[in-house]
């Protein structure tokens, strides 16, 4: 109430205390628009105070408050946001990619919190938890029916604190107890690099956290000793952005100095401004393929755009999110912080990369396809034609291929996950990730593991048929066709048991990937993919074809 009251006394000192010389000074429409400000923040005060006094339940000030100023932001955009304190240390991870805690992903498990995936050298993993262990309590309050932020938000804290983790585990006779000394947990931005083939050297990049550049120039550094590198592949696909002077630094490393490679534009015109390169680049006749993909978002694109426009790497993948909006924090009373949009982003060619309606999105995130009316035409440095409209558009696009039914419901109901923890239990280690493969031996174990379990699932088809025949029995047709659906129903009924063996080489991936990761943590898991990934495959092939790859960089 207090700072309601502070600022509309602000406000009308400001309107009426100085009377017509505000008239004077300022336009006709400022004047209305911190009138109507003045005037709706009184509606506000008064609605939130009746409601306190009079409002036949009790009301929670702090949550009502809350209600009100998420519902305001969402108006807006998706990335116009209010922290409360509470909130800071998740918008401290989001900024630099630290925070205090445990360092381990958690999910939802039955009535518990498990642990899916402890980061390496984490506190979690120095006090022995693993992944498939069950969180009973924290501190000996008990977790179960707690969703995952309300868990995650007692886990998190100082770093030096301890918190005492109750944990069920396969093979514990009784649940056990674990002290955690909770640290700055930093979560790596190159979570790897390493060689896909002779001389194709590859750095997965997963966010545009402080140290970014260094940290990518690092690894190809690293790799340079290792052997001559003859191309480099640069990951950003799933990078959601972050810091926009290190998508600015990384572009630097690959495009001469002093070039223009993102500007910025909003409403107040003091802050608009024009980033370029300040160094000498690093690697200037280094071939460079960038994969992206639906969930490459902000500083990401800024960096596969640049290059693009400067037709100075590939650009393989799928269309971007389409993020260019760019954020700034404002400090607001009581130690909190407003995130605000304040501008769009344009990069070298002119074009913006912003969605032209962020709130209409695929079921897969992606944009989907825009028409040709809606898009303009720019050029690269060399005269080839790039769109605006939403998103980096890829010089080669590629399908990721979907993952059958099946598949998807081996993973939501934890089959893969579990039997990966059965098989960490009985097996101490595992040969290299590369060396590492699914045996017809092993996939039989699974197949043997799944034989009590429940994974049952539609395929598209019996959905599809299932929505045919409600409709056809809302027009009264279905009695006209009721013998042939149900020939067809009988003919594409699935067999869980035959689908087990249809899709075995995608199954075998996916439990390579998880069994894997239980050994060599995320870096093992992106390396594990490499051999199913047709993105992967494609720049290896552009890269190894000198020819292939400057005909995509012609007009």
């Amino acid at each position: 109430m207090s700072s309601f009251k502070t600022l509309l006394c602000k406000y009308r000192k400001y309107l009426l205390g100085f009377g017509f010389a505000v008239a004077a000074l300022l336009p006709i429409a400022a004047v209305d628009s911190y009138f109507e400000m003045s005037k709706n923040m009184e509606i506000y005060s008064d609605i939130y105070k009746e409601l306190n006094i009079y409002y036949v339940d009790e009301v929670n000030p702090n949550s009502l408050m809350r209600t009100g100023i998420d519902a305001m932001l969402e108006s807006l955009d998706p990335y116009t946001n209010y922290y409360s304190e509470a909130d800071m240390e998740g918008f401290r991870f989001q900024t630099t990619g630290k925070y205090g805690g445990i360092g381990a992903i958690i999910r939802k498990k039955g009535d518990f919190i498990a642990i899916m995936e402890p980061y390496q050298n984490s506190p979690a993993v120095k006090a022995g938890l693993i992944a498939g262990d069950l969180i009973i309590e924290v501190d000996g309050k008990s977790v179960k029916d707690r969703n995952v932020e309300e868990v995650s938000a007692v886990l998190k804290g100082s770093p030096g604190s301890s918190v005492n983790l109750l944990v069920r585990r396969k093979g514990f006779e009784r649940d056990q107890l674990f002290t955690i000394v909770r640290e700055d947990v930093n979560i790596e931005n190159v979570p790897y690099h390493g060689y896909l083939d002779e001389g194709i050297g590859y750095v997965r990049l997963s966010q545009f956290t402080n140290d970014a550049t260094k940290n990518v120039k690092n690894a190809i550094e690293s790799l340079k000793k290792e052997q001559d590198m003859k191309g480099l592949v640069l990951d950003l696909r799933g990078n959601p952005g972050g810091l926009l002077h290190e998508a600015v630094n990384l572009s630097n490393l690959f495009i001469d100095q002093g070039k223009m490679v993102v500007s910025t534009k909003g409403k107040v015109k003091e802050w608009n401004r024009e980033f370029k390169t300040l160094n000498k680049p690093t690697y200037t006749d280094l071939p460079v393929i960038v994969l992206i993909d639906v969930n490459s978002a902000s500083a990401s694109e800024i960096v596969a755009g640049t290059l693009q426009d400067y037709d100075r790497g590939i650009i393989l993948g799928k269309r971007t999110f389409g993020k260019g909006l760019v954020q700034q924090t404002r400090d607001i009373a009581y130690n909190t912080k407003l995130k605000l949009t304040t501008a769009k982003y344009y990069i070298p060619s002119g074009r913006s990369i912003q969605a032209i309606d962020y709130s209409i999105r695929s079921e897969d995130g992606s944009i989907g396809k825009i028409p040709d009316s809606l898009k303009t035409e720019f050029k690269t440095e060399k005269g080839r034609a790039v769109y605006d409209g939403g998103g980096i558009e890829p010089d080669v696009e590629i399908e990721q291929p979907r993952l059958s039914n099946i598949s998807l419901s081996l993973l939501s109901n934890d089959l893969i996950f579990d039997f990966a923890t059965e098989y960490y239990f009985s097996n101490p280690t595992i040969p290299p990730t590369r060396k590492f493969g699914i045996t017809e031996g092993l996939y039989k174990e699974f197949v043997d593991f799944l034989a009590d379990k429940d994974y049952d699932y539609e395929t598209r088809s019996e959905l599809l048929l299932r929505e045919l025949e409600t409709q056809t029995k809302e027009e009264m047709y279905f009695d006209a066709i009721r013998e042939n659906m149900s020939s067809i129903k009988t003919n594409i009924s699935h067999d869980k048991q035959n689908d087990l063996f249809k899709f075995k080489d995608e199954i075998s991936h996916l439990l390579r990937t998880e069994i894997v990761s239980r050994y060599y943590y995320q870096s093992g898991e992106i390396e594990s993919s490499f051999d199913d990934d047709p993105i992967i495959k494609e720049a290896i092939l552009v890269l190894k074809n000198p020819a292939l790859y400057n005909n995509l960089l012609k007009p």
